[in-house]
C-alpha cells in the first residue's frame, strides 16, 4: 500500500466529518413565502358565484353542470396526462368525480372544494378547490402508477401557474389546509411524491419544504427522532422525484421507468460516507439530499443551434 494510500484512509472519515459538521452548522434556505402573484389571470368573481348553489350537491352532480365544465376548463392545463393511460385532464377528472356522492362545500364563504374517489383503476382520486374570492382555482389528481416512475403520487394542476419551481410554502395557505385535510380522509400519506402540472404545459416537483417537527397551535410536537425521519424522508422522496422528471424532459404524460445513473449512484455513496461519521447523520442526510434536489431544479442551458442536446 503507497504512502497516500494510507494517508487517505486514516483522513478522509476526518474530513468527511469536518465536512458535515460544517454543513450543518449553516442555516437552512428560508421557503419562499405564499405569494398570490403567482396565479395569473384571476377568474372574475362574477363567473365563480354559480357555485354557491352547487354546495351540498354530490360530486357526480357537480361535475355535469355546464359552467363547472367551463370553470374545469379554465383550472385544468391544456396538456395530456398519464392515468393509466394518455389523457386530457378534464377526462382524467371526469373518471374520479361522475361516481362520487361526496357533498361539494365551501368552507369560509369562498374556498370551494368538489371531491371524488370514485376512479376506476390505479386508486384513483381527486378534487378542485376554488378560492371564489381571489379567482384561484387548483386542482388535484392521486393514484398509483405502473409506469416507472415513483409512486403513488399526488399531481397539483392549475393552467394559471407558470413558475419553474415550486414549495408547499408558496400554495395558499387554505389550499393547503384543505390538502392536508382531503389527504387524511382519503387515507394519502403527508409524505408523498408531488407534482405540479403548470400552464407551461410542465411537470414540475411541489418541494416538501414543509418542518415536521413543527407543530399546528395547540398541538403536542411529535418525537424529534419521528420528525426529523419524516424530513429525511420528504426529502429522499423529493429528491427521487426531481431525478425522474429531469430524466423525462418534465413531461406531463411520462412513461418510463427510472433509471439510477452512475453520478447518482456515486453521490448516494458520497453522501452515506460523508453523514456516517458526522455528529448528527440524520441532519447531514437532510441537507445533503436537499443540496443533490436543487442541482436537478436548476435550468438547462439550452442546447446550441445545430447541436445535439443528448437527449
Amino acid at each position: 500500500m503507497t504512502f497516500l494510500s494510507k494517508v487517505k484512509i486514516l483522513f478522509f472519515p476526518l474530513f468527511a466529518g469536518l465536512l458535515a459538521a460544517a454543513s450543518m452548522q449553516q442555516s437552512a434556505p428560508l421557503p419562499p413565502p405564499y405569494d398570490k402573484a403567482i396565479f395569473q389571470k384571476p377568474i372574475p368573481n362574477d363567473e365563480l358565484s354559480f357555485l354557491s348553489a352547487l354546495a351540498g350537491r354530490p360530486a357526480k352532480d357537480v361535475v355535469r353542470d355546464k359552467q363547472f365544465r367551463k370553470l374545469l376548463r379554465a383550472v385544468l392545463p391544456d396538456c395530456m396526462f398519464h392515468y393509466g393511460s394518455d389523457m386530457p385532464p378534464t377526462e382524467a377528472f371526469d373518471l374520479v368525480l361522475k361516481g362520487s356522492l361526496i357533498p361539494s362545500e365551501i368552507r369560509d364563504g369562498r374556498y370551494f372544494m368538489v371531491a371524488g374517489a370514485s376512479g376506476p383503476y390505479l386508486r384513483g382520486r381527486g378534487f378542485v378547490w376554488i378560492d371564489m374570492q381571489e379567482g384561484i382555482g387548483l386542482a388535484g389528481f392521486y393514484f398509483h402508477p405502473t409506469n416507472g416512475e415513483p409512486t403513488p403520487t399526488v399531481t397539483i394542476l392549475s393552467k394559471q401557474v407558470k413558475e419553474e419551481s415550486l414549495s408547499m410554502s408558496q400554495m395558499p395557505p387554505a389550499f393547503a389546509d384543505d390538502l392536508g385535510t382531503w389527504s387524511a380522509k382519503s387515507s394519502i400519506g403527508r409524505i408523498t411524491t408531488r407534482y405540479f402540472i403548470t400552464g407551461d404545459k410542465k411537470k414540475i416537483l411541489l418541494e416538501h419544504d414543509e418542518d415536521f417537527c413543527v407543530a399546528p397551535p395547540n398541538a403536542v410536537p411529535p418525537p424529534f427522532d419521528l420528525c426529523q425521519q419524516m424530513n429525511a424522508d420528504a426529502a429522499e422522496i423529493d429528491m427521487n422525484a426531481a431525478y425522474y422528471l429531469d430524466q423525462t424532459n418534465h413531461a406531463t404524460n411520462a412513461t418510463a421507468w427510472m433509471i439510477m445513473g452512475q453520478d447518482q449512484i456515486a453521490w448516494i455513496q458520497v453522501r452515506e460516507s460523508t453523514c456516517r461519521v458526522g455528529p448528527d447523520p440524520l441532519r447531514c442526510r437532510i441537507r445533503m439530499t436537499r443540496e443533490r434536489t436543487r442541482v436537478f431544479l436548476r435550468p438547462r442551458p439550452m442546447p446550441r443551434a445545430g447541436g445535439n442536446s443528448g437527449r
